[in-house]
């Protein structure tokens, strides 16, 4: 690290430091108000350890549709309204069931911005790439994004949950659906099965993922949910779903996430597509393939996960939250997961004009994985692996530019993961370290890659709870170099991606 860019850290640091303990020296009271804060009279700490990271009352909340886990209705302090009168029970179906919705708009606002500082040789891949790229400043300011969401229950154990991001990256810019669904709670009633046992969502929604990324309370995502799968020229496979993209479709679950067993299956819309090609496969090389989705068809998603409640004592082990000396807290735990996704890629082989399809091949691909998730006190150590393959079915031109036929190839791979250790020093400190590492020998046969990984990452921060609805996060991304080989040089263009990142961010 230079030594410019080393005083810009100290600096940073140094300010953060005073700003932060002049806000902490206030004598403020944490009056943190989303939208179930309203709804219960409570802090955000009830259900969260830092926002949005849930405590294990938090999950129980969630999981029971938005709601108090047990008698809801003692703790609600602004009552549902009721859409219709309890009597109409009585008289379906002949009436209509009444439901209730919530006794205020459910309405919640989030926004974040950033400060980031680069390193020197910021500039260096962009530049040796394209000449004319735009000149990347040593420091920065950006703002995040604005977020309104709305969440709640429907009454009969209906939930419902939307979010949208409004304003992306500053003025005029587009937003997008995040979240949006409806969730049946508890449908193994009526098949008199063990409670929570059957849940339907549907709508969109982020995949049941071990961690989420589109919750996630890091400042940085988690590279492995990232990853796209593109092969090498000899190959046929330019796919660019990952992980993190929201499904739409329909989801059966069960069990709980704050202990015991929980499964998920969901069945969802195809979310790949690449950019159209001119075919360089040792196969076909002068046809054309132009890359989507295949509505026919869905992917599937599977999680499956089990957690052990570790406590000594009995009545602890099977509350909702553990009895700490100071008050609830999270059991001392280990859950362990696996969870698979399978989908297929459309590739449309066209001929060398482009103007007409020849055939279609559709190539099976599939993501594997495991996690782990172990919490001691105010410990949390998780993680999770991943293995992505995507089949190489090569199309075969004859002489005359007909199809004749698909060969297999080498598939196109890749693995990785990442380990995140949290602890939470004060009820209002919590420092973070993380690894991330992304092992993809397509992206380095493509011509980018660090020594042994084509992302590596090591990722130390804290997070200060200024009040229990506004904190300010510092991440420190420390990335080994990139060794990148471009086309015309004879000597590999070194880039190192050292960043330092400062976050303030509000919820309402």
């Amino acid at each position: 690290m230079d030594s410019r860019f080393a005083k810009q850290v100290a600096s940073l640091l140094v300010g953060l430091g005073i700003v932060v303990g002049f806000v902490l020296w206030q004598p403020r009271r944490a009056n943190a108000i989303p939208a179930f804060s309203r709804q219960y009279g409570t802090s955000c700490t009830t259900c969260h350890v830092d926002f949005p990271k849930l405590n294990d009352f938090g999950k129980a909340f969630k999981d029971a549709g938005f709601k108090f886990p047990a008698d809801d209705e003692t703790y609600v302090k602004v009552q549902p309204v009721m859409l219709g009168s309890p009597a109409q029970k009585e008289l379906w179906p002949k009436t209509v069931w009444p439901g209730t919705v919530p006794g205020i708009p459910q309405i919640g606002l989030r926004m974040n911005t950033f400060f980031q500082a680069l390193g020197k040789s910021r500039n260096n891949l962009g530049f040796a790439t394209n000449p004319t790229a735009p000149y990347i400043p040593s420091t920065d300011f950006a703002t995040g994004y604005f977020s309104i969401f709305t969440a709640g229950n429907f009454g009969s154990d209906i939930a419902f949950w939307v979010d949208d991001d409004i304003s992306v990256a500053g003025a005029n810019a587009n937003g997008s659906l995040g979240d949006g669904y409806l969730k049946f709670v508890n449908l193994g009633r009526f098949a008199k099965l063990p409670k929570d046992s059957l849940g339907l969502r549907i709508g969109q929604f982020e995949l049941d993922l071990p961690f989420t990324q589109a919750r996630s309370y890091n400042i940085s995502g988690y590279d492995i949910y990232t990853q796209p799968n593109i092969g090498t020229p000899q190959q046929f496979v330019n796919n660019n779903f990952s992980m993190d993209a929201a499904g739409q479709g329909v989801e059966v679950s069960g069990g709980h996430s704050y202990g015991g067993y929980h499964y998920s299956l969901a069945v969802v819309n195809q979310n790949t597509s690449g950019t159209n090609s001119t075919g360089t496969s040792n196969v076909s090389p002068a046809n054309g393939v132009a890359f989507g989705s295949d509505s026919n068809f869905k992917d599937l998603y599977g999680r499956l996960a089990y957690r052990f409640n570790l406590e000594r004592d009995k009545a602890s082990r099977n509350d909702v939250q553990a009895a700490g000396p100071m008050g609830p807290r999270d059991h001392t735990s280990l859950r362990l997961g696996s969870y698979v996704f399978y989908g297929r890629s459309v590739q449309r082989i066209l001929n060398t004009s482009g103007t007409t399809l020849l055939g279609t091949d559709r190539e099976p691909f599939y993501r594997v994985g495991g996690d782990f998730d172990f919490h001691y006190r105010q410990f949390n150590l998780y993680g999770l692996y991943m293995y992505a393959r995507d089949h190489d079915v090569l199309p075969v031109i004859n002489g005359t530019g007909a199809l004749t036929g698909f060969v297999r190839g080498t598939p196109a791979t890749f693995g990785g993961g990442f380990i995140q250790a949290d602890y939470l020093a004060l009820p209002w400190l919590m420092t973070i370290m993380r690894w991330d590492a992304v092992n993809s020998p397509n992206d380095q046969a493509n011509g980018s890659g660090q020594y042994r990984a084509t992302r590596n990452r090591f990722t130390p921060g804290a997070q200060f709870l200024i009040h229990a609805n506004i904190k300010t996060s510092f991440e420190y991304q420390v990335q080994p170099q990139y060794v990148v080989l471009l086309p015309g040089q004879s000597r590999p263009t070194i880039f190192r991606g050292n960043t330092a990142v400062a976050a303030l961010e509000w919820v309402y």
